[in-house]
């Protein structure tokens, strides 16, 4: 194998601000481009005829290396006119690699020192068509996970999981060795994704695809956090690279280079050419670039400075990364994670605090103190999106100032001149964050209709009469207090897409936000009738009449939210007589999607007094309900699913075929009901954007989860508590069937749950290692590891907020239950420790 393919088109945005005037690909590890070193390890190996794909700034990349003359290499270049996906970029450049030999491919963008020969040995072994390089990392939702037989051939790979789709620790490291013919699977100049496409259509069609598990050192330098390790570990010595220059001790110094005779190095130090240390300045651990000077008495600790800066006398720095061109004046203090741009100018005695970032070219005067520190927001060096929502800690990681960004973002994605409907619930923070979006909005030239106080199913119903190009909902977090949620929403209503969440993110984290004229600023209005609207498609979509007829009374707990506001009235048009409580706004109120002992209690009371056969309790944000019976005891989750569903298929069984959806996660009651009425059961992950997406099969009638949500998609494609109270009350008048009926003709299975404590480093080795436990056992990979054992079952699924696992055990009696929890659940704290 003497041909190579390396990818070399990334944006690196999340690097910035050190890629805002180059690649990533170009960004220096030890004073030369990261991509050099992928070259010096193809050299190593044998490889030296190198085709580069580029796409973001190609001409710094041809500039540096030229033919690849002077690396010992062949180098040429293919440059994509539109973004093809990576297949599809090695496709469009399939006339430059030669059809009749087989060729690796590698990330421009990565650190390796991965033994290829031996890759290359395995892989014609085996016969393979693509072999994989993979590697186990402690957390793998970053990457494609991948999972392989005792010989190596894949049986499942999975790009980007969520914890309860991570079946292993193994993941793919973006290192490819393809077999020409590979290329006739890839269609030309289409969007076409290794991962995502290729790897998928090979297991589909059976063609060998094999996983090698490959011995060294790998890292995807996929932001600065990744950047600064990378850079520590070859200084600890824990990848083999090539370092240019003298060996002295602690380090290794370039031609030219001068260092003081009282300046301490300590730990490893890696200098490049023609720099200056000057008298008593200490460097520790740190990577010098070419042409710096560092003046007398500074002080460099754990810090990256790149080529011509210049470090002022007495200046501090910890834990930094200086860009080229850089001026750091005598006596400044730069404190941790500090990453300055190019052509930067520090004044003297500046003070700049932690995790601060500075764009190209910005002044900080003398004696000032850059006190704006990102501490807190951290976390948005690392992802924005979790799904379609965005949750941070309120007024810190969601404050004005990020909140102003985030809506600039979100218009510059959509584009001048359109209208996003934006809503909130009462909180003030959320009043505060909408205003700050709406101010972000519009300075893009986005136009805002502004709902106010609207549920989320309102605002997706409002979304749907086509006037918006997006939709947005604030709201105090239903589980954390201190939490403020942002909600995304596609122009339909559906939740924003993934795409669309990534050119956000691309955008919030480039800072490529440009700004309109003055006479271009958006607007903002106030819809008048959306209440109306809603009201009238709740009725239209209910037999309103036969509700009526039936004349139903019962308690309705409103849980101080937005639904007190409009329901009552929609309850009068039906003719229901409901005893209401806690049917009013109040911001002191904690919101949470589930009852405390004292508010569970407080409602069976009033039950227990009324004598009403049925109580609801409708959550803050009006997505899902509760239900208690006239004795005051509440269903629990899953018995309630199991009701709905029961009322559902009976009031449904001349409307068959059709389908239901519930998650991995639901009841084996479930299936049984199904069975009954001859209707197919979807399983789906355990997400309310999961039920969503089930509602794009047509065929799918219903779908609900075991957390109080319900979707009917005649209606609405979203959960909404007030229409599902309405279609209980609907189903119970066509049926004749009563709750306290429907939950006594089901069966009834015994349940337990119970949360494992386990690192995050151990949770995708414990989902490995369960895995290979169960291989012979029935199972089902939906989100998480569901185990069929006989009539009982255990899914064991990764809790994605704590470093925990979720053990749901299901047997035909409680003790079965019980002791297939308490055996899986000492079967991980064994696997966790390994």
């Amino acid at each position: 194998m003497k041909k190579a393919v390396i990818m070399a088109g990334g944006f690196g945005t999340r690097l910035r601000p050190l890629t805002t005037s180059i690649p990533k690909p170009m960004a220096p590890l030890m004073n030369v481009p990261m991509m050099e070193h992928i070259v010096n390890l193809l050299k190593l190996h044998n490889i030296g005829d190198v085709l580069s794909v580029l796409y973001y700034q190609p001409e710094i990349i041809k500039s540096h290396f030229g033919d690849g003359s002077n690396f010992g290499i062949n180098m040429s270049y293919v440059q994509a006119m539109a973004d093809y996906g990576t297949a599809g970029a090695v496709k469009n450049a399939a006339e430059h690699i030669g059809l009749q030999e087989r060729f690796i491919i590698i990330s421009g963008d990565v650190l390796t020192d991965f033994d290829i020969s031996d890759a290359l040995k395995f892989h014609i072994e085996n016969n393979a068509k693509a072999t994989i390089l993979l590697t186990r990392v402690p957390n793998p939702l970053q990457f494609g996970i991948v999972m392989t037989d005792a010989e190596g051939r894949i049986t499942r790979f999975l790009e980007k999981p969520s914890w309860g789709e991570v079946f292993s620790d193994t993941i793919n490291t973006g290192i490819y060795i393809l077999e020409p013919d590979v290329l006739d699977l890839i269609p030309f100049q289409r969007e076409f994704d290794f991962s995502k496409d290729l790897y998928p259509l090979m297991l589909r069609e059976n063609i060998p695809l094999y996983g090698y598990i490959a011995e060294g050192y790998w890292r995807d330098i996929g932001n600065l956090n990744e950047y600064q390790t990378a850079c520590a570990d070859i200084l600890a010595g824990k990848v083999k690279v090539e370092l240019k220059g003298t060996p002295i001790t602690n380090g290794i110094i370039g031609e030219g280079t001068e260092i003081a005779d009282d300046a301490r190095i300590l730990g490893k130090v890696v200098a490049g050419k023609n720099s200056t240390v000057g008298k008593g300045a200490l460097l520790r651990d740190s990577v010098i670039g070419n042409n710096v000077t560092i003046g007398s008495g500074a002080r460099v600790t754990g810090s990256v400075i790149w080529d011509n800066v210049v470090i002022g006398e007495s200046a501090s720095l910890t834990d930094d990364v200086i860009c080229n061109d850089t001026i750091i004046g005598n006596d400044a203090t730069i404190q941790e994670n500090v990453f300055i741009a190019e052509r930067c100018n520090i004044g003297s005695y500046a003070q700049l605090a932690p995790n601060i970032k500075l764009w190209p070219r910005k002044q900080v005067e003398s004696g000032a103190i850059l006190s704006r520190s990102l501490v807190q927001e951290e976390k948005w060096l690392r992802e924005l999106f979790t799904e379609a929502r965005i949750s941070g800690q309120t007024n810190i990681e969601v404050n004005p100032e990020f909140a102003a960004k985030l809506g600039s973002a979100i218009g510059s994605a959509l584009g001048s001149g359109v209208t996003v409907a934006l809503s909130r619930d009462a909180d003030a923070a959320s009043r505060m964050t909408a205003r700050a979006i709406n101010a972000g909005l519009m300075s893009v030239g986005v136009s805002v209709g502004d709902l106010q106080l609207t549920s989320i199913p309102q605002t997706r119903q409002e979304l749907r009469n086509g006037k918006y190009a997006a939709g947005i909902h604030i709201r105090r977090s239903v589980r954390y207090n201190d939490r403020t949620d942002i909600i995304l929403f596609n122009g339909d209503g559906r939740d924003l897409p993934s795409s669309k969440a990534k050119t956000i993110e691309r955008l919030f984290f480039g800072e490529d936000i440009r700004r309109v004229a003055f006479d271009k600023v958006g607007n903002i209005s106030f819809p008048e009738r959306s209440s109306e609207h809603y009201i009238n498609r709740f009725t239209n979509s209910l037999d309103a009449a036969g509700i009526a007829a039936r004349k139903f009374h019962f308690l309705i707990d409103y849980s101080f939210g937005l639904a007190s506001g409009i329901f009552p009235q929609i309850l009068g048009q039906l003719q229901c007589g409901a005893v209401s409580m806690n049917s009013y706004i109040d911001l002191t109120r904690s919101y949470s999607d589930t009852n405390t002992s004292t508010e569970a209690e407080e409602v069976s009371s009033v039950m227990r007094a009324l004598g009403y056969p049925l109580g609801f309790k409708i959550d803050a944000a009006a997505e899902r309900i509760a239900i208690v019976d006239e004795y005051g005891v509440w269903y629990p989750p899953q018995r309630l699913l199991s009701i709905v569903v029961k009322l559902f298929l009976e009031a449904n069984k001349d409307n068959r075929p059709f389908s239901i959806a519930v998650p991995v996660i639901a009841s084996a009651e479930i299936d049984i009901l199904a069975a009954e009425y001859d209707v197919n059961v979807i399983r789906i992950k355990n997400s309310h954007s999961a039920m969503v997406e089930a509602t794009t099969n047509k065929d799918v009638a219903f779908v609900g989860d075991s957390r109080g949500r319900f979707i009917f998609p005649d209606y609405l494609f979203a959960s909404d508590a007030m229409f599902t109270v309405g279609k209980i009350l609907e189903m119970m008048s066509l049926t004749g069937l009563s709750i306290a009926d429907a939950h006594a003709a089901i069966p009834m299975r015994y349940k337990v749950q119970t949360s494992v404590a386990c690192p995050w480093e151990a949770k995708g080795r414990v989902m490995r290692r369960a895995m290979e436990h169960t291989e012979r056992e029935e199972r089902q990979l939906i989100d998480g590891v569901k185990v069929f054992l006989g009539q009982d079952s255990v899914l064991l699924l990764p809790d994605k907020e704590r470093a925990s696992f979720f053990v749901f055990t299901e047997g035909e009696t409680q003790a079965a239950a019980q002791s297939l929890s308490d055996e899986y659940a000492e079967l991980i704290r064994r696997w966790s420790a390994e």
